[in-house]
């Protein structure tokens, strides 16, 4: 039996948060799935994740290597030419 205010009853609180908490459930999923799909797309693969001097330039600018290291391994990288 419906009142006059268009509900049933005492459920209609009720039917308004399970839609509520369904509509967040689906906003929060998307959410999810774009995050996770702009992670996997923006992660560097061996084919991207740059030259070997580069990296071996970054490892040397943050420090890890020194500079005799660093122009071994540049030596090495570059070959015999």
């Amino acid at each position: 039996m419906w009142n006059c205010y268009g509900m049933m009853g005492g459920w209609g609180w009720i039917n308004a948060a399970f839609s509520l908490i369904f509509l967040a459930l689906i906003i929060g999923g998307v959410i999810w799935l774009v995050r996770r799909l702009d992670t996997n797309r923006t992660t560097p693969t061996s084919s991207t994740a740059g030259s070997a001097e580069a990296i071996l330039a970054e490892r040397y600018a943050r420090g890890e290597i020194d500079e005799q290291e660093y122009q071994q391994r540049l030596t090495v990288l570059r070959g015999p030419q």
